[in-house]
């Protein structure tokens, strides 16, 4: 009898350790695809179909539409789709039943909240402040900011349809600025030190897609001026 308990209960232990790994896996970021090849191959086709993600709870992650005609954003498992309509207006709607060609996601439960600085107003700073903060944890990661955006710039991209892709420049045909202002917003942000062409342009450690409050808006976040005071950052546990 003694036996069996003991075999019971070492179970258990092994049980509860794996679903301590899962969990600490659960936040691990995903990459999908490589922008390098869309970008110089003109591999435009999806990689993953958003709604083979089983599990949609706690879910956060966001690409481009396959052949380069919209952005994606999933915020706390709900999944948008944006594309245009006009040089001054966009579609958003929520839906899963989009296809990427390459996409970062994660699942992620627990986050931990703070004010941003004050002097952290532009991308470059947050880059920095990011990375300055972030030095013993795991990489990739996923982060997120709710706040006010005093100045910003989104786009979306709008390749024409039955376009060829091998260049950057050929990539960005078709695609359409948007200016805001004043907006309160969601911002889902992918960063790395390594993911440089396959998630993350050349130049830069972040990704970031943003959302208006209203849920009106969405697209790539290319500039921004936060308004000092309103943002919170908030990191994975």
């Amino acid at each position: 009898m003694n036996f069996i308990r003991i075999i019971a209960a070492l179970g258990l232990v092994a049980l509860s350790g794996s679903h301590i790994q899962a969990q600490k896996h659960n936040k691990d970021v995903k990459v999908i695809g490589q922008m390098k090849n869309v970008m110089w191959k003109g591999e435009l086709f999806g990689n993953i179909h958003l709604d083979t993600i089983a599990n949609k709870k706690n879910l956060y992650g966001f690409g481009p539409v396959e052949y380069l005609s919209g952005e994606i954003l999933i915020i706390d498992g709900k999944s948008y789709k944006s594309t245009v309509t006009s040089d001054t207006a966009m579609k958003v709607e929520e839906t899963y039943d989009i296809k990427a060609p390459f996409f970062a996601y994660a699942h992620i439960s627990d986050w931990s909240e703070q004010s941003l600085p004050e002097t952290v107003q532009n991308l470059q700073q947050l880059e920095t402040y990011l990375d300055s903060i972030t030095k013993d944890s795991p990489r990739p990661f996923m982060f997120k900011l709710k706040g006010t955006v005093e100045q910003g710039t989104v786009h979306i991209v709008n390749l024409p349809k039955g376009s060829k892709v091998s260049s950057p420049d050929e990539a960005h045909q078709g695609q359409v600025n948007y200016e805001l202002q004043n907006e309160k917003a969601d911002i889902i942000g992918f960063f790395s030190t390594k993911h440089k062409a396959i998630f993350t342009h050349h130049d830069t450690f972040l990704h970031m897609h943003l959302i208006t409050k209203d849920r009106r808006q969405m697209g790539h976040l290319d500039k921004v001026i936060f308004k000092p005071g309103t943002v919170k950052l908030y990191l994975p546990k």
